[in-house]
């Protein structure tokens, strides 16, 4: 990559000192980080110069109207490579995390998602203003070839490979009366094309906005369907609700909006945008054999699941086939609506391990015998590990806090997983010798911990004490 290096030297005068590959995503660039001292800019290396000089374009367009994107400072003569500024390596995707691991966003969090999408309109209606839409590429519009062009990139590397039994040509014709709809609105707004979370970098709390190269003129619709339901977002409905209202609320400062109709034509782009992201899953997992890709259809499906027209539908041929394909057992064993529930048990070996309930026949099972005993004490026989005086022996002796710090770190694991692969059932149990002192407390800190972390059910059963509670 000498190239990269002698665009850092023109643009800083200075030699690049060091310069390490980042991770990419989905597609073919590379990105590297070139740095001397206190100077650090991102190059980049596109085989494609006509996507790379479409980039450049709606860059330059960008920074001129002020809008928080990452500035082109220099390409080669080829627009091969690039360099522009490095805004860090916090992505609005990972800056959630928490949030999509455990179902349930924090304020700062929610702050986040609003800042963004609230400035979604700005990019939209930058089309309005004198944008030449002919840099654009690969193509200027979204208009019936693309949209013909994504529907059967669903078709062939995804619906085919699920080994889906259907009418070719029925499906065909409903693919043309599904692009009709897509096209009723015409505008001059720019199209992002991938808006969505990890295409967004958090700089000081603010977003920035990166990989607009695919960008064009086309429907505003498509940009809040592609942020609001991408696949591993794991937005709740209510939230998504707040999001999208959020979004309403600033594009009135730009055009008048009747809301009901909006939602039902975004409604439409939703399904035409998952069915290009299962295309795009497909062909990264089943063809590029690159299986992560894969693990993301499952949510794909469930947006499907969730937003497809339950009683008329106008392209009624290809609603039948995606409500088929929601249905697919490799799709529909997973149980996408019920909470995940924890049962927490504490009990005495002496009288066994506790059963899972579920049936499921798994879970963790934690043996306390090895924490010094309170209940060989005469003073504590009468307590619990519910009671100060037993609470009170068990910290003091220091051994308790530090076998549970190893158990937090093993359930916030599990939890965070089980919740990610839409499981329904999870197990701990603790056991120590009579299921009154040492368990107990480690059962009810365990649930305690969990509940406040995560938006789960908790289920906590001192089993020997007879007491049950729900958290």
């Amino acid at each position: 990559m000498d190239t990269l290096k002698y665009l850092f030297e023109q643009v800083t005068g200075k030699n690049a000192l060091e310069m390490t590959e980042l991770p990419s995503s989905g597609s073919n660039r590379r990105y590297f980080r070139l740095s001397n001292e206190n100077v650090h800019l991102i190059g980049v290396h596109g085989a494609s110069a006509e996507e790379n000089r479409a980039f450049w374009s709606i860059d330059l367009y960008f920074v001129q109207k002020g809008l928080p994107v990452p500035k082109v400072l220099i390409h080669s003569d080829d627009f091969q490579y690039y360099l522009q500024e490095d805004l860090g390596d916090t992505l609005l995707f990972k800056a959630i995390e928490a949030g999509r691991n455990c179902g349930q966003f924090n304020d700062e969090e929610k702050l986040l998602l609003k800042k963004t999408i609230r400035m979604l309109p700005a990019f939209q209606m930058a089309g309005n203003a004198g944008f030449d839409f002919s840099v654009c590429y690969p193509e200027s519009e979204f208009d019936k070839r693309m949209i013909l062009w994504d529907l059967n990139y669903f078709k062939y590397c995804f619906l085919k490979a699920t080994g889906l039994e259907f009418h070719e040509s029925a499906l065909e014709d409903d693919f043309e009366r599904f692009s009709q709809i897509l096209l009723a609105d015409e505008s001059i707004t720019f199209l992002y094309r991938d808006f969505q979370s990890r295409n967004v970098m958090i700089v000081k709390g603010e977003p920035y906005f990166i990989d607009f190269q695919g960008g064009r003129k086309g429907p505003i619709y498509y940009d809040v369907a592609s942020f609001l339901w991408q696949a591993r977002a794991q937005y709740s409905d209510e939230l998504r609700e707040e999001l999208l209202q959020t979004y309403l609320d600033a594009l009135k400062k730009y055009m008048p909006v009747n809301e009901e109709n909006f939602r039902h034509q975004l409604q439409h782009f939703v399904i035409f945008r998952t069915l290009q992201v299962l295309g795009a899953y497909g062909f990264r997992g089943y063809f590029e054999k690159k299986p992560h890709f894969l693990q993301s259809v499952p949510y794909a499906i469930d947006n499907l699941r969730r937003v497809l027209p339950e009683e008329s539908c106008e392209y009624p041929y290809l609603c039948n086939v995606l409500s088929q394909l929601t249905q697919m057992k490799q799709y529909a064993d997973v149980n996408w609506t019920q909470k995940l529930e924890v049962r927490i048990y504490s009990f005495a070996y002496k009288k066994g391990i506790p059963d899972d309930a579920s049936g499921n026949g798994g879970g963790y099972v934690f043996d306390c015998r090895g924490i010094n005993n309170p209940g060989k004490y005469e003073h504590f026989r009468h307590f619990t590990g519910l009671d100060k005086e037993v609470i009170d022996f068990l910290e003091d002796d220091g051994g308790i806090e530090k076998f549970l710090d190893h158990v937090y770190a093993l359930a916030d694991v599990h939890v965070q997983r089980y919740i990610e692969r839409k499981f329904s059932h999870l197990m701990f149990a603790f056991g120590c010798t009579g299921g009154q002192h040492r368990s107990v407390y480690s059962a009810q800190h365990l649930a305690e911990h969990i509940a406040k972390k995560f938006d789960v059910r908790v289920t906590l059963l001192h089993r020997e004490l007879n007491i049950e509670k729900t958290f």
